[in-house]
């Protein structure tokens, strides 16, 4: 993975973790598909992605720490994470880590994909 691209991974990381949605609607393609982590399945275009973090944030609080930076044999970006997610109370929900893949046209995400295995979120914390 070139340096350019890890770093524009690492910013979007930064960008989730301080909760700027529009930020990260702006790195994105307008028709992005992005994974659901909540309840599965993906969510279609920027207007969806903010409509599902705004219930996300207000759900629960997620930190993402990136661990490592890969490129797979179809040239995506695969990113290991580290997810911390809290009840807005604070009270630790789930520790995990994780792979995110990233695939980037023209310096753009088109597509957001999980690859931990896991079910989606909500079924996990009975939310």
């Amino acid at each position: 993975m070139t340096p350019e691209r890890k770093e524009f991974l690492r910013n979007l990381y930064e960008a989730f973790n301080r909760r700027e949605i529009e930020t990260l609607l702006s790195k994105m393609t307008p028709d992005v598909e992005w994974a659901n982590g909540m309840e599965g399945g993906f969510v279609d275009g920027r207007d969806r992605v903010r409509e599902y973090w705004t219930k996300q944030f207000e759900t629960i609080r997620s930190r993402l720490e990136p661990l490592r930076f890969e490129t797979d044999e179809r040239g995506r970006s695969v990113v290991t994470v580290h997810y911390t997610i809290e009840a807005p109370d604070g009270r630790r929900l789930l520790e995990k880590t994780g792979r995110q893949i990233f695939t980037i046209e023209n310096g753009l995400i088109s597509r957001f994909e999980l690859d931990d295995g896991e079910p989606p979120v909500a079924r996990v914390l009975d939310l």
